[in-house]
């Protein structure tokens, strides 16, 4: 049912060469990596069928979040989900538009896509550098059928703000008594070990190129560059593998207006099936809008991804954020989201 394909990433890049008409708009946002590439996906299609630019560059949560705040963007995203003191304060409004799941990927010869099994525990002793060998006893007796080499472990983490590693410390914080009291969870930590790269696409590339690396990328970066993720253990005590279904099963339960802003975090979810770092992504975008034109363009480029990208989400393996849910935001689009005269941007 789901078709897996690949999609070369780059950051920065304006989808769509040329207008295809006089009055196209264009767009700008920034932020999150994590759905770069379904936002990529969507934003050529889009251009392909209205003509309008969606020019997203991927710069991590973090940045994406300062951006918007400074209105050098017409929309900001970010994995982080903003907390309602801080939505106020800069009266943003927020909404998620899809999610996925961030997963463990490895450099170590011989081990293939989905093999190699670990624990949120072993895991977080890895990023702390209390397991430093790859046939640590760990590892090992979790493994029995695989022969780990006797090689010192490289930590690959984030070097940027990123709500990638939001989501991974706040997993990390929730499996570990001992990662939660010294490193915590945030876009930015102080990292016990390791070397950062920027972005997805920058942890990614360093995994691939040093053996015996361990790295955390959201789900099609590991995919395109042919990185070899692991199962995790999951609150249940399953061991599952990476897939859309699984990040479904984590989100299924979410309750969508139980926090501000919808921002719902969605680690260490329980369910049998449930992929334990899932995640969702979520725009921001000002409540008042300087250039409701504009305004009214990210709202009907993200109505439309609602409307028609379901597919293109699930060939990436990312979830669709359900009907009832995209509606609420629709709604809330009109109630919320207003010209600098008060009237509506959305009808």
């Amino acid at each position: 049912m789901f078709k897996r394909v690949l999609l070369q990433v780059s950051v920065g890049i304006a989808f769509g060469a040329a207008s295809l008409t006089a009055h196209a708009a264009d767009i700008t946002g920034a932020g999150a990596s994590f759905p770069y590439p379904i936002y990529a996906k969507w934003a050529a299609k889009y251009h392909e069928e209205t003509g309008n630019r969606i020019n997203y560059q991927s710069i991590g949560s973090g940045g994406g979040q300062q951006q918007i705040i400074a209105k050098t963007v017409d929309f900001g995203a970010s994995d982080d989900p903003m907390k309602g003191d801080k939505l106020d304060e800069n009266n943003l409004f927020q909404f998620p538009a899809i999610v996925g799941g961030t997963v463990p990927v490895v450099n170590v010869d011989g081990i293939k896509p989905g093999e190699l099994k670990l624990s949120g525990e072993i895991v977080a002793d890895i990023f702390m550098a209390k397991v430093k060998k790859w046939n640590d006893p760990a590892i090992q007796s979790m493994n029995p059928d695989i022969k780990l080499p006797d090689a010192s472990i490289i930590v690959v983490h984030r070097s940027d703000g990123s709500g990638t590693t939001f989501g991974w410390t706040n997993y990390l914080s929730k499996v570990s008594a001992d990662w939660k009291e010294k490193v915590g969870e945030g876009k930015a930590v102080k990292w016990p070990t390791g070397q950062g790269g920027k972005g997805n696409e920058g942890v990614a590339a360093y995994v691939r190129q040093l053996k015996n690396s361990i790295g955390y990328v959201e789900y099609a970066y590991a995919k395109q560059n042919n990185l070899s993720w692991t199962q995790l253990k999951n609150l249940d005590g399953k061991f599952v593998q990476p897939t859309q279904e699984a990040f479904a099963a984590a989100a299924a339960n979410a309750d969508w207006t139980s926090a501000p802003g919808m921002g719902v975090v969605l680690t260490n979810e329980p369910g049998a099936e449930s992929w334990p770092v899932t995640s969702a992504s979520f725009i921001l975008l000002h409540k008042k809008q300087d250039k409701p034109e504009n305004g009214k363009e990210v709202l009907a480029f993200f109505d439309w991804a609602f409307k028609n990208g379901d597919k293109l989400a699930e060939e990436l393996d990312y979830v669709p954020m359900p009907d009832s849910v995209t509606n609420k935001i629709a709604e809330a689009w009109k109630a919320e989201i207003k010209a600098a005269d008060g009237s509506a941007v959305w009808k």
